[in-house]
């Protein structure tokens, strides 16, 4: 939701004066670049267990970030409060961090250090011809016929009593979807964030986004055997989202694949191709492949895929994409957490590497323009480059022809969790539930098994490609020294070689 820039500055208790002489302050010793962060978060959660709602809660996280760049040094400061007073402390003190010099207390002339940080911070040219022009400034207020994630029913103005009889609906559904099951747990989770942010180049953007999350885990019992599961379903919606399709649609994932979860048996490990099914495996493409395309640790010389800028990786109709503009999904963004619009990014393009994902660091680095990836956990936090919607786009591939076509391999359906390591590429994943492949065909259940493999070169032997594009829309978090949330998906794919650990 974008509301007039009014609303936000009253939140906030500031005038773009403010706004002003508290980036000045920033550069008052030297600074190349200051920008501000403001957020006001309402947070609502409730659970469910054992058939009532056992606990809940709420709470508002309001302040103010302050980040000053000088070279390759970044200050940063954050306060709780936004009176004038507390905000130029922490000014200062994020320009003592980045190194500057200079008397803080001295008289500042607020119009002079924005024009000439704007002024030193001027367009460049890139490409063999020379006059490409790159894009650092952002000018224009948010535009509201452009927003990604409107909502009809705020989190904040819901009260609680709306909110249990969805989570007593989804209980009794649950629990007569089958006889098996023995414990129900629910999380209901809602929050509405206010956002304002300005810089030393004058921008400001402005925007309020929602969020709404439900995580579900139910427990079978069979003849003294259990299975679990857990699934979730999130967006950037209001409490619109709690409907009775939601509730259906997740007591049909409730109980998916249960009998074959009971008659499940481990298998014997070895190499083999493995399909990946669409949808949820989509967090393989993030974890081993996206992080590595991250600008930072392309920067820092951390990454597998450093200077293959412009390489084919990967087979020629295989495009990737981290995608900030789907409206209503848990990782768009109408702007970054440093004001750069989100947008559509492709980083690799017919199987060659086009883009890493920018902040504003980066880019200037890089000599590019930032590609909106720019996000943090809160104010409380410096922006670093992070993903949003990381997807595989689709081929031209059928999923039966795909399984049709292995002989002997794994269908997998369900990932868990994994480890990856960003230099090296490697990675190892948890399946959940998946199939044996046998004669083109999905014959017994799998369970307890690893997929080991290098990222880079599990997407280099990716030999066929789906048209079934799904993006998944759980709870992913992702965790890179703090937490954001983010989407992903893919179509079904096939490796034609990864280790598979089993007996």
């Amino acid at each position: 939701m974008i509301y007039d820039k009014n609303y936000y500055l009253d939140i906030f208790k500031i005038t773009e004066n403010n706004l002003k002489t508290i980036a000045a302050e920033g550069l008052s010793k030297g600074g190349d670049y200051s920008d501000l962060f403001f957020e006001n978060t309402f947070y609502t959660q409730l659970m469910l267990k054992d058939g009532n709602v056992t606990s809940g809660g709420f709470n508002v996280d309001y302040g103010v970030g302050i980040r000053v760049l000088k070279g390759e040094k970044t200050g940063y400061a954050y306060s709780e409060k936004t009176d004038i007073k507390s905000m130029t402390e922490a000014a200062r003190t994020a320009a003592s961090i980045a190194g500057n010099s200079g008397n803080p207390s001295s008289p500042i002339n607020v119009d002079k250090l924005l024009r000439d940080a704007r002024d030193t911070a001027t367009f460049v040219k890139a490409g063999n011809n020379g006059d490409r022009m790159i894009r650092k400034f952002f000018p224009g207020e948010p535009n509201p016929a452009a927003d990604r994630y409107p909502f009809a029913e705020d989190w904040k103005k819901t009260e609680t009593s709306v909110l249990i009889p969805f989570l007593d609906k989804l209980q009794n559904r649950l629990a007569s979807c089958d006889d098996r099951i023995i414990k129900i747990i629910a999380m209901l989770s809602g929050q509405t964030s206010d956002y304002l942010m300005y810089n030393s180049f004058r921008e400001m953007k402005y925007d309020t986004k929602p969020m709404g999350s439900i995580s579900v885990s139910v427990i079978f019992s069979k003849n003294g055997k259990t299975e679990s599961k857990s699934f979730s379903r999130s967006f950037r919606m209001g409490t619109e989202m709690l409907t009775d399709t939601l509730i259906d649609e997740l007591a049909s994932k409730a109980v998916e694949g249960i009998d074959d979860m009971f008659a499940a048996k481990r298998p014997k490990g070895g190499k083999m191709p493995v399909v990946m099914s669409a949808g949820a495996s989509g967090i393989l493409l993030h974890e081993a492949m996206g992080h590595a395309f991250e600008a930072d640790f392309i920067r820092k010389g951390q990454s597998i895929f450093n200077g293959r800028m412009g390489q084919k990786i990967c087979d020629g109709k295989i495009n990737i994409v981290d995608d900030g503009t789907i409206k209503g999904n848990r990782g768009s963004l109408n702007f970054d957490d440093e004001g750069v619009p989100g947008q559509k990014t492709y980083m690799v393009s017919n199987g060659i590497l086009t883009s890493y994902l920018h902040d504003r660091i980066s880019a200037k680095f890089f000599g590019v323009s930032p590609t909106g990836n720019g996000r943090r956990e809160s104010f409380r936090y410096n922006p670093v480059p992070r993903m949003r919607a990381t997807y595989m786009e689709n081929g031209d591939a059928d999923k039966t022809d795909i399984i049709s076509s292995v002989k002997k391999g794994i269908y997998v359906c369900d990932f868990s969790n994994g480890q990856v390591k960003i230099g090296e590429g490697d990675f190892t994943f948890y399946v959940k539930r998946s199939y044996l492949i046998e004669n083109g065909k999905l014959t017994r259940p799998l369970k307890d098994i690893n997929i080991i493999g290098n990222g880079p070169q599990a997407l280099a032997d990716i030999i066929a490609v789906g048209n079934d594009l799904k993006i998944d829309d759980s709870t992913w978090t992702c965790g890179k020294e703090q937490n954001v949330p983010v989407s992903c998906g893919i179509p079904t794919v096939l490796v034609k070689s990864l280790t598979v650990g089993g007996e």
